[in-house]
């Protein structure tokens, strides 16, 4: 079960090592000495309020334009990627559903699905976010999907191009947002892909869904461990950043 005890692949290497990662804005320091690891299938969820670097974690990992580190690694199955272009990423097997679902305002809703691979059939991957292909195939991407189907069409395309590690930044959010019981469904459905998701929110009942987490508070991530012991201390503590000087991990002195 996701969210249960400690998360392990044995000497697994990591898929996603995040090493001693800062980023400045100008002269504005938004995040801090952050290292995070995701491993092969693995669900970790990365916690904390709004305002405290989650998304610009994700964009780093991800290579959006503009986002570099000032300093520190990103590694990849072993690779350094932080030189690498958003393209290149892809084509390595990372990929990104935004908190603003597609606005590919007049693109057909399988078009869109079969953008990187022609030769799919995209029906699964509907019915993996709770959509019926007969009903939204024939679909455009325009004003007369609400939020939410947006959101599940990206998702859906998330799933089509079948990537070893999807970051999931606040899948929950926007106007007729997913339900947790939808969200957990398409976690399921990336878990039996085979694909490890960092998933991104500031929700305490979201983050206990993965296999560990991680919380971020003030640009640093501060604690990693078991969804549970993470997400208690979150509600307890707080932040923590003043409480000690560096990240601890929860899992080996749960409640410290």
């Amino acid at each position: 079960m996701p969210g249960q005890g400690e998360f392990s692949r044995g000497n697994a290497m990591p898929l996603l090592a995040i090493e001693h990662l800062s980023y400045h804005a100008g002269d504005r320091e938004v995040l801090s000495d952050c290292s995070l690891t995701v491993l092969p299938g693995e669900i970790h969820s990365l916690i904390g309020p709004n305002g405290t670097g989650k998304s610009t974690l994700a964009c780093l990992v991800m290579g959006c334009s503009g986002y570099r580190p000032t300093s520190g690694r990103i590694l990849f199955g072993g690779r350094s990627i932080e030189g690498l272009p958003l393209s290149e990423r892809a084509a390595l097997g990372i990929t990104m559903a935004w908190q603003e679902p597609a606005r590919i305002e007049g693109l057909g809703v399988r078009e869109y699905l079969l953008l990187k691979e022609k030769t799919v059939d995209p029906s699964p991957f509907l019915r993996m976010v709770g959509l019926s292909p007969e009903r939204f195939l024939s679909r455009t991407i325009d004003r007369t999907l609400s939020g939410g189907e947006r959101k599940r069409v990206e998702l859906a395309s998330v799933l089509a191009v079948r990537p070893k590690l999807a970051i999931l930044d606040e899948p929950d959010s926007g106007i007729d947002m997913l339900s947790m019981g939808d969200i957990e469904g398409v976690i399921g459905a990336f878990r039996r892909e085979g694909a490890s998701v960092l998933l991104i929110t500031h929700r305490e009942e979201m983050a206990q869904m993965a296999d560990r987490a991680s919380q971020v508070c003030g640009g640093r991530i501060v604690r990693t461990g078991p969804p549970g012991e993470v997400v208690r201390l979150y509600k307890e503590e707080g932040c923590g950043i003043c409480r000690f000087g560096g990240a601890r991990d929860v899992g080996a002195r749960a409640g410290a």
